[in-house]
């Protein structure tokens, strides 16, 4: 039952860290990682999949955002396109990323595919990091 709480709380604050809310998931892994290192790469998979449905859920609200004209800022943007989702882990700015792929109403596989391993990646730094 206690690893069960561990594994919920650490789902929430993922999930609610990957969205426009402030969150600290990272050391909500690296307490679960201190205190339960049974959890192992359990961990690491309940805290990825949090942290990418709480991405797809931004770019989901950002599709629900009526299309603007173009603006010289979002040609960099475009011309990335989905692939600029492997940054969607970086506090702030991943967020506003996921939204801006919503709002630029980027195909779903691709965008799912780049924001995954970008958020999988993070977690596994960080279990990597704790564990060498």
């Amino acid at each position: 039952m206690e690893i069960l709480l561990w594994l919920a709380g650490l789902f929430a604050s993922a999930f609610l860290s990957a969205t426009l809310l402030p969150g600290n998931s990272e050391a909500t892994l690296a307490a679960a990682l201190h205190f339960k290192p049974s959890l192992g790469l359990l961990a690491v998979a309940v805290a990825s999949l949090g942290n990418v449905l709480g991405g797809l859920l931004t770019v989901w609200l950002g599709r629900k955002i009526p299309p603007a004209p173009q603006k010289p800022w979002l040609q960099c943007l475009q011309s990335l396109g989905p692939v600029s989702l492997l940054f969607s882990w970086l506090p702030i700015v991943g967020d506003a990323l996921c939204g801006v792929a919503g709002w630029l109403r980027w195909s779903w596989l691709p965008v799912i595919f780049y924001l995954s391993i970008g958020k999988i990646l993070r977690y596994l730094a960080i279990y990597f990091w704790l564990n060498p």
